[in-house]
């Protein structure tokens, strides 16, 4: 395998991280970009961008060719835009990357999909616990990965990882939010259930692993530590002498708000809150992950969060400061 690559959602949270690591690692990388894209956080790395919409199939086309492989990162959530939109552009885009990656020949493609599509009710969930999506986010993901098996069939190498909760510097919503949380004092309140919380620069390490050493159609989860909220809230809170709020929401209310909330995005024609009522009776569960499989074959690690905090907090005062 060579390292000339092309990365998709490079301008991305977990794009952009793994550009800078790609390129520090001596790969020759491309990455795509849309008109609009804000390229700043790869001010100053040397890439070379292309632009193309993962839903213009002859951008891609033109963007694969003479690369011998590919990092599909590119994807929308319900932030950006509203739930037929994210449902489109994570299963058509990914199956545009697959096209032209199968149509030029590329050696493999690392497909980076969501936790969300491997769940379990109760306990830790492994990479056999696949799950009915929920959401148009995961929807989209759990097409988009159908469709890796199905050019898997044809001859194309897809191996795909399962990012769980990313923490880190340049994360403006859920890293943002726990700052937030655990550092303004009016925050009296945490919400239910939890996650498995994993370092940016962690999932960047799993994920070039997986590149490199994965296991062809393989799947991987790329999880962290397994906390409730109030406890990665304590974590937070207490490296950044914060105040972590002391009451949990009542998870019925969340429960209850999520359909009134969808009807309200509707109706206004708005995404003023970015979930609606499978979402919000998904987020009040403990979401916990296994990441045996790829510590075992990928010698994959993690960080704990508390060793996490330090890096995302400079970045969050950072960017606190100059607004």
């Amino acid at each position: 395998m060579t390292d000339r690559t092309l990365v998709t959602g490079a301008t991305g949270f977990l794009g952009s991280h793994l550009v800078e690591r790609l390129v520090d690692d001596g790969w020759d990388v491309t990455a795509t970009r849309r008109e609009s894209s804000d390229t700043s956080a790869l001010d100053g790395v040397d890439v070379e961008w292309v632009e193309a919409d993962v839903l213009d199939a002859d951008a891609i086309g033109e963007a694969v060719a003479g690369h011998e492989t590919v990092f599909h990162l590119a994807g929308i959530g319900l932030q950006a835009a509203d739930a037929p939109v994210v449902e489109r552009v994570n299963r058509d885009g990914t199956e545009n990357v697959l096209a032209a990656a199968h149509e030029a020949g590329v050696e493999r493609v690392l497909f980076t999909s969501t936790a969300g599509t491997r769940r379990r009710a109760d306990g830790i969930a492994t990479e056999a616990d696949v799950a009915a999506p929920i959401g148009a986010y995961q929807r989209g993901k759990a097409a988009a990965e159908d469709c890796c098996d199905e050019y898997g069939e044809r001859g194309l190498d897809v191996v795909t990882v399962h990012p769980t909760s990313i923490f880190g510097p340049r994360d403006e919503e859920f890293t943002g939010r726990l700052l937030s949380m655990a550092s303004d004092p009016k925050m009296a309140v945490h919400p239910p259930g939890g996650a498995s919380f994993v370092g940016v620069d962690d999932v960047v390490e799993g994920t070039v692993a997986a590149m490199e050493r994965g296991e062809s159609g393989e799947h991987y989860l790329l999880a962290g530590e397994n906390l409730r909220y109030d406890e990665a809230l304590d974590v937070i809170a207490e490296e950044i002498d914060g105040h972590a709020p002391l009451a949990q929401v009542p998870p019925q209310a969340i429960r209850a708000a999520g359909p009134v909330v969808g009807v309200v995005n509707r109706v206004l024609g708005t995404r003023m809150f970015p979930f609606d009522g499978e979402m919000a009776r998904l987020s009040t569960q403990e979401l916990f992950y296994s990441p045996r499989k790829a510590q075992r074959d990928l010698d994959y690690d993690y960080a704990p969060l508390a060793e996490l905090v330090p890096e995302a907090w400079a970045w969050f005062e950072r960017r606190s400061a100059a607004e």
